[in-house]
């Protein structure tokens, strides 16, 4: 017989584990407040795993981080990674020159070399830029059409009496 640990919660906490469901931003927060949210129904740990699709050990896990810290356990924690490559100063200088005018990343690029900033691919400039709410489109060269239109390939037809 499988040990029900019920999470006991108050009408708040359940009307805002409710909001979080319907109407929260990122999949994995919705995801984890339905976790809390079953359990407190008085459902099993291998009862909402299975109906989550998730393994026993990932419910058991989100019921030990409610326990410990609440709402906190619901968004995604800071994950290690590579270190920023520019600096603060540096992104601030990169959009000044963005909202001033129309650069390519080659001038980008080569603005951020003449200050002595890390030296960054062009990749890297455009994931700053889009985490800076910029949108990123290359150039056309031509908008313009040809000027001699094709001719149709179907054959000329004459009525005939």
């Amino acid at each position: 017989m499988p040990i029900r640990v019920i999470i006991e919660l108050t009408e708040t906490e359940r009307e805002t584990l409710d909001d979080i469901i319907k109407k929260g931003h990122d999949w994995r927060e919705r995801d984890r407040a339905m976790t809390i949210k079953l359990l407190s129904q008085g459902l099993t740990v291998s009862e909402v795993a299975k109906q989550q699709g998730y393994h026993e050990e990932t419910i058991r896990r989100r019921r030990r981080l409610w326990k410990k810290k609440g709402f906190c356990s619901l968004p995604d924690q800071p994950r290690s990674g590579a270190p920023n490559k520019l600096t603060d100063e540096e992104r601030q200088l990169l959009k000044t020159w963005v909202e001033q005018e129309a650069l390519t990343s080659r001038a980008l690029l080569s603005r951020l070399e003449e200050r002595g900033a890390a030296d960054i691919c062009d990749k890297t400039l455009h994931n700053e830029l889009k985490r800076m709410g910029f949108i990123w489109k290359r150039t056309r060269y031509s908008l313009k059409k040809n000027a001699i239109p094709k001719g149709s390939n179907k054959p000329d037809r004459t009525l005939s009496n």
